[in-house]
């Protein structure tokens, strides 16, 4: 099977020996997002902005593999600071519609560029 390679402008450019997301068939495999602003390659200030940041990168990156966030069947979160566990949800709730896809959240020591969240998933679209 054949593998395509997504990119787009509209979430960060790489920052390393990677790819912002990688078709096999009808299955979108999306690299980690942090909060980093495309246009400035910076980091949102605060965990908030943060959050945001990371499922506008996220659907940047869907969008341009063909589908949405919609299309999303498994999404990893990956946290500092699980005290944030709560404000994902929050705002995890303006992106994602039921059905919700499965998810693990998963707390860890460091993120890149000292971010606060960072989040990664697998699409299936309709191959398009």
């Amino acid at each position: 099977m054949a593998k395509t390679i997504i990119s787009t402008a509209n979430a960060p450019a790489a920052i390393g020996t990677y790819s912002q997301a990688v078709r096999a068939g009808n299955t979108v495999y999306l690299s980690g997002q942090i909060g980093l602003n495309p246009k400035s390659m910076e980091l949102e200030s605060g965990v908030p902005a943060q959050i945001h940041q990371v499922f506008r990168n996220l659907k940047a990156v869907a969008e341009a593999a063909g589908g949405t966030l919609d299309d999303m069947v498994k999404l990893n979160v990956f946290l500092t600071d699980l005290g944030n566990f709560a404000k994902v949800n929050e705002i995890m709730a303006q992106y994602f519609n039921e059905p919700y896809p499965a998810r693990a959240a998963v707390g860890v020591a460091s993120l890149p560029r000292g971010a606060d969240v960072e989040a990664d998933g697998v699409l299936v679209t309709d191959g398009h």
